[in-house]
């Protein structure tokens, strides 16, 4: 296998990154969840950093709630549009996550949302993060699962279970594209990604209840109620196969903060 190349403009690749209604809605649920973990009516004051912003979404958002946001990113193009077409107060860098240009604890908060499949080492990232954060900064992670049972980038059942070669004649025989690059992580994989952190697992809490945590982009009914009724026995198992984790985490133990969830966010053993 050759050297693993950066992944360049994706936002010209992955036309789902231009719909800015669905972009707003995922914008709007990582605030709300940072907003739980800390205590906080906004994030006024904070310094926040988005990893992977694209085309700006959070970082917008982010801004408009009082934070002070910078977005990074490799994909060019995308930066350029979010340059012209985001809040004029937001901040934008051409700049790689395996060499953030932040002084050693000083980001309060880092935001790594569905990027770690995208990055040539994911690893390297994380202890970018885990230099750049102040002892009590968090880190948000929107985490897909290669469990997941249908890969969220091409709509193919099972494609992410697959070795690289059989999953890159599986997308080339569907014409979704000439090879597979993302590489996603099963859970022990995930959480060996964070070792040394202190994780809170969201991700059965939002689903419990997607009001609080303004997740209109998540199935409620059925999936809601499931999630309230398992035990933590049941989510420990059905954990596995989640298609996607959401989880915060620090280099101390950093309990959240807010109250009304029907499920509290629990603490990843």
């Amino acid at each position: 296998m050759g050297v693993r190349e950066k992944q360049l403009a994706y936002s010209s690749i992955q036309e789902r990154m231009l719909i800015a209604e669905e972009r707003r809605v995922k914008a709007r649920k990582v605030l709300t969840v940072l907003r739980y973990h800390l205590g906080r009516e906004n994030l006024k004051g904070l310094r926040v950093v988005d990893l992977g912003c694209s085309l700006g979404w959070f970082v917008e958002t982010a801004t408009q709630d009082g934070a002070d946001a910078v977005g990074l990113d490799i994909d060019l193009p995308g930066l350029a549009i979010a340059g012209k077409e985001r809040d004029p107060l937001c901040n934008f860098l051409a700049a790689d996550g395996e060499g953030l240009p932040f002084r050693d604890e000083s980001v309060d908060v880092v935001v790594f949302n569905h990027i770690y499949e995208h990055v040539v080492d994911a690893d390297d990232v994380m202890a970018e993060i885990r230099r750049v954060l102040k002892p009590d900064g968090i880190v948000y992670l929107g985490l897909g699962n290669r469990l997941g049972l249908i890969e969220p980038h091409y709509r193919l059942p099972f494609l992410s279970w697959l070795p690289h070669g059989l999953a890159d004649r599986y997308v080339r025989a569907f014409g979704k594209a000439d090879s597979y690059y993302e590489r996603f992580r099963t859970l022990p994989g995930l959480e060996r990604m964070t070792a040394g952190l202190h994780v809170y697992d969201y991700s059965f809490a939002v689903v419990a209840d997607p009001t609080v945590f303004s997740a209109q982009d998540i199935a409620g009914g059925a999936s809601s109620a499931i999630s309230r009724r398992l035990g933590q026995p049941g989510r420990r198992i059905a954990r596995w196969l989640l298609p996607t984790y959401i989880w915060v985490a620090g280099k101390t133990t950093h309990e959240p903060r807010g109250t009304g969830a029907a499920l509290p966010p629990e603490p990843l053993t």
